[in-house]
């Protein structure tokens, strides 16, 4: 483990950044105590692709929802106009 006092790490940040980045781990401490771990950030997974099945069942919920009564550009048009 390696700890910093926080002047330590404004004047090493980028450094620090690396440090964590390879898998050090990085405190940083204040009035003697640990008051920071630097760790990298989790990376989001990638995105699962979309089944048959997903698309099916999209297209069934789809299906059950209530139709409007005008298209949205009309509706969109409407709603300006009652503005001005």
């Amino acid at each position: 483990m390696n700890a910093y006092t926080i002047t330590e790490a404004e004047n090493q940040l980028s450094r620090l950044v690396d440090e964590a980045l390879s898998g050090e781990q990085v405190v940083i401490i204040r009035d003697g105590k640990a008051v920071v771990t630097l760790a990298p950030a989790v990376a989001a997974s990638p995105p699962t692709p979309m089944t048959p099945e997903d698309v099916e069942a999209l297209r069934i919920a789809r299906s059950k929802r209530p139709r409007l009564p005008k298209d949205s550009v009309t509706l969109v048009r409407e709603m300006r106009d009652e503005v001005t």
